[in-house]
């Protein structure tokens, strides 16, 4: 066998490897969860989630609570601040206004409430948004697509947590 046939058979051995690996990923994440469906009743328009000015928006809370910096003239800039991407996170790249499923070991939770490993997978259509979570006594972490379809990212070392 020639050095060139030995590598393409070697590719071809690794591409279907991960292929096989990729569509048997579902079974493994469902196989010790539990799936729920969650029903979001926003609509917003795809043309809308074209436009950037959009994506810096906060559609679900244009203004402050009351209770958020309540003695402070700069609240309302430090609101926008505080969550500047959240029309992004939420519509654009989330699926906060889609109906979809959840699957995972906690599905309806962003963390495990025993603490520990939390993990979850959201199936729109054709479309796999992974999530996972961890929490210890001083330790949060999650990265993906969180239990409304919003992505999210969060690293917290705490002394009270």
């Amino acid at each position: 066998m020639t050095l060139v046939k030995r590598c393409i058979s070697q590719r071809l051995v690794l591409i279907c490897l991960i292929v096989g690996g990729l569509s048997a990923g579902p079974m493994v994440w469902t196989a010790e969860g539990h799936e729920v469906v969650v029903t979001n009743t926003v609509c917003i328009r795809s043309g809308l989630k074209w436009n950037p000015k959009f994506w810096f928006g906060n559609l679900d809370d244009p203004m402050p609570p009351p209770d958020y910096r309540p003695n402070d003239k700069h609240r309302v800039r430090k609101w926008y601040y505080r969550n500047s991407m959240h029309n992004f996170d939420f519509y654009v790249i989330g699926l906060a206004d889609k109906t979809f499923r959840r699957s995972g070991r906690f599905p309806g939770m962003v963390f495990n409430p025993r603490k520990g490993w939390n993990w979850a997978l959201c199936k729109y259509k054709w479309v796999r948004l992974p999530f996972v979570s961890f929490h210890r006594q001083h330790f949060q972490f999650y990265l993906g697509w969180r239990e409304r379809g919003n992505f999210g990212v969060k690293l917290t070392f705490d002394k009270e947590l």
